[in-house]
């Protein structure tokens, strides 16, 4: 190894000596989209946002993050070739990571108490992946959706919610063929329409042979209020329906990842169907343009189902359709 690359190494591993970065590394590396604001980790840290920026400052300096600005503010990532080390490094520092998970329940201590019970239930529906993993996960799907600003006055079983989606997903990557049904993630910005009424169609239609999941690259704080209607007609429970940001747990658990209207938010993993189907907004449609929109994914998602179940795997009244 020459000077130059020798004086590099020594720099990063410098750099990485903080414990308080190793805590922002962690939030990055787990946060649902991978990257953060100094505002977030200043508020998962505990700290004043001048000191992360300088911290931040110091990571980008050494090549370990990248920064983005976009709008007002300045979104940072974990360089895409030090990724890989990156993990492996958090990995052999649990204890920082697990102190990162702990302040990420940016709330009273009644309210981490509450993660806590959480987590010790789910722990049970969940042995495969380990305690520190569902507790780690529980606090991470608060603080993000926390981040969302939706929900606040039932964050916490909300979370719950959302985490149990996060865990199952997990658990299906970490042990291949447990659960063998096809698995579809409708994608769409704010998960507040589109996405959320083809989950629900496809539920509707398919029962349990199929696993729908639905995001958003932005989650909004609320499913739009003219959806909720199509919702409840489906059989959707629309007190337990809510945005949620897109994770890359829920990429690599689906089968078939359907994008509407998100771009290239949604990561791109080998070994998944995907598709991307050009449908309207019903935010910004009449009542009328509303029905329209989910009679259009209805015949979509009709056609997505067909192609995934044989008619003997299908539920008896769809077949007889």
């Amino acid at each position: 190894m020459g000077a130059p690359a020798a004086t590099q190494v020594a720099a990063v591993l410098k750099a990485l000596a903080d414990p308080l970065r190793l805590r922002m590394l962690s939030l990055l590396t787990t946060s649902p989209d991978g990257e953060a604001c100094v505002c977030d980790l200043a508020t998962v840290a505990d700290v004043a946002q001048p000191t992360v920026s300088h911290h931040l400052k110091v990571l980008k300096d050494v090549g370990v993050l990248t920064s983005q600005r976009r709008g007002t503010w300045v979104w940072y990532r974990v360089a895409p070739g030090l990724r890989g080390a990156v993990t492996t490094l958090l990995e052999a520092f649990a204890p920082a990571a697990l102190d990162t998970a702990a302040a990420a329940a940016d709330a009273p201590a009644d309210v981490d108490a509450a993660l806590a019970r959480v987590a010790e239930r789910l722990g049970d529906r969940f042995p495969l992946l380990g305690a520190d993993v569902v507790l780690l996960t529980v606090r991470e799907s608060y603080a993000a959706l926390a981040r969302t600003g939706g929900a606040a006055d039932h964050l916490v079983p909300v979370a719950q919610r959302f985490a149990a989606q996060r865990l199952a997903d997990l658990t299906r990557a970490a042990a291949p063929g447990t659960d063998a049904r096809p698995h579809v993630l409708f994608v769409c910005v704010a998960n507040a329409g589109r996405s959320q009424l083809a989950a629900a169609l496809l539920r509707h239609h398919a029962g349990d042979a199929v696993v729908a999941r639905s995001a958003g690259s932005a989650p909004a704080r609320h499913v739009h209020a003219a959806v909720l209607p199509l919702l409840a007609e489906l059989g959707a429970d629309t007190h337990a329906t809510f945005p949620k940001p897109l994770t890359d747990d829920a990429v690599r658990a689906a089968d078939v990842v359907v994008t509407l209207g998100c771009g290239d938010a949604c990561p791109v993993l080998p070994g998944r169907r995907y598709e991307d189907w050009t449908v309207g907004d019903p935010a910004l449609a009449s009542p009328a343009g509303v029905a329209a929109v989910r009679d259009d994914l209805d015949a979509r998602v009709r056609a997505l189902l067909a192609d995934l179940l044989p008619p003997t795997t299908a539920r008896p009244e769809e077949t007889a359709r």
